[in-house]
């Protein structure tokens, strides 16, 4: 993913539009790319700030979210079960393909993580 340009290169080439200077001129003035001033210029007149806008999916979208509270029900219950287990069992219930490793990641956002005990049978624990 790409990085934000900073605050104050943003403010200046929004100063030097906001001056006069045409888009394309505060871009060569700065060694920016033509859409980045075009861009900005365009963000300055719809919100009036300069800062760059959220980058990335936002949180709490993907498909396992709905069927979140449901997975952290049937991991409760029954504390060592697989992944792949987890996975069918979901597919089963609700239709919904999920890969063993994103029903883990989804696991260990919700706060689990997974412990051996004295036998060396990993089980998950909140």
């Amino acid at each position: 993913m790409g990085k934000a340009y900073s605050e104050d290169l943003r403010e200046r080439v929004e100063a030097r539009i906001a001056s006069g200077h045409s888009r394309r001129d505060a871009a060569r003035h700065f060694g920016v790319s033509a859409s980045f001033a075009v861009k900005l210029a365009q963000r300055v007149a719809a919100t009036g700030s300069v800062a760059p806008g959220r980058q990335g999916r936002p949180p709490g979208h993907g498909k396992l979210a709905d069927c979140l509270p449901r997975l952290i029900a049937w991991v409760e219950a029954v504390p060592d079960i697989s992944m792949p287990e987890l996975a069918a069992k979901l597919k089963a219930s609700t239709g919904v393909v999920a890969h063993p490793a994103s029903l883990s990641r989804a696991l260990l956002k919700a706060g689990f993580s997974t412990k051996k005990n004295t036998s060396g049978i990993r089980v998950r624990t909140r």
